[in-house]
């Protein structure tokens, strides 16, 4: 099974880490994420791994080299410029065979779910793209007032509300990738919906293992604390209710 990991990106919510290392290098405990990433997906038998490349690519070529040194084939790509989340689909056409199914995910997300299931369960129910996702409960750190004809009929103190969010993890049929458009910047939303357009299954896949997006420095702080106070990131696993 192959992976593509999508390491390209600026880091500009972790400046100033990402200055001088780019996010997928930077360490969480004693190791860099995309260490811990390249290495789980060997776990799962996923060892044929493109890295798509942009910002300070040369740093992540000399940490990864070939991917002897963790067990996996690693090859890569580079965005001359950027393209997005689903962008760097297009540089890998010739290397996804008719009919195959492989991973993509983002190179800033630690988790404990299994790889080989999730692509295992879109292969399975053939779908074109599986997006899996999470759940996050947004709450309001205000009091919500219910408001009609000037009159105040009720108020809500600091309310939640439940959404299903996109985990940055996609199992990918080598069928969608007609629908992106050559080296231009296209995210997965866009891709999503072209899909859907056309007629074609997209799927979803929940993650009942734990999950946690490093998207800024108190995210990144969190992952840190996990891994020094817990099993490799086994608390706060969100359960489908």
């Amino acid at each position: 099974m192959k992976a593509v990991l999508l390491v390209g990106g600026l880091g500009t919510r972790l400046r100033p880490l990402t200055f001088s290392i780019p996010k997928p290098l930077l360490p969480v405990g004693e190791k860099p994420i995309l260490q811990i990433i390249i290495e789980k997906l060997r776990d799962a038998q996923i060892r044929d791994i493109i890295l798509a490349t942009g910002y300070q690519a040369e740093l992540i070529h000399a940490f990864c080299g070939d991917g002897s040194r963790f067990g996996v084939q690693l090859s890569y790509v580079h965005e001359e410029h950027t393209l997005g989340t689903a962008g760097p689909l297009s540089l890998v056409r010739d290397r996804i065979q008719p009919g195959e199914f492989f991973l993509l995910m983002n190179g800033d997300i630690l988790t404990k779910m299994d790889f080989k299931e999730f692509i295992e369960a879109g292969r399975r129910k053939d779908w074109d793209l599986t997006v899996g996702y999470t759940k996050h409960i947004y709450q309001s750190p205000f009091g919500v007032l219910n408001i009609d004809n000037s009159l105040v009929r009720d108020i809500v103190e600091k309310p939640s509300q439940e959404y299903s969010i996109s985990a940055g993890i996609y199992c990918v049929k080598s069928t969608a990738l007609a629908y992106v458009p050559e080296s231009q910047f296209f995210t997965v939303p866009e891709l999503i919906r072209g899909l859907l357009g056309a007629g074609k299954k997209v799927g979803a896949y929940y993650i009942a293992d734990c999950w946690i997006g490093l998207e800024s420095i108190s995210h990144f702080e969190e992952a840190i604390r996990e891994l020094k106070n817990a099993p490799a990131l086994e608390r706060n696993t969100p359960r489908d209710p």
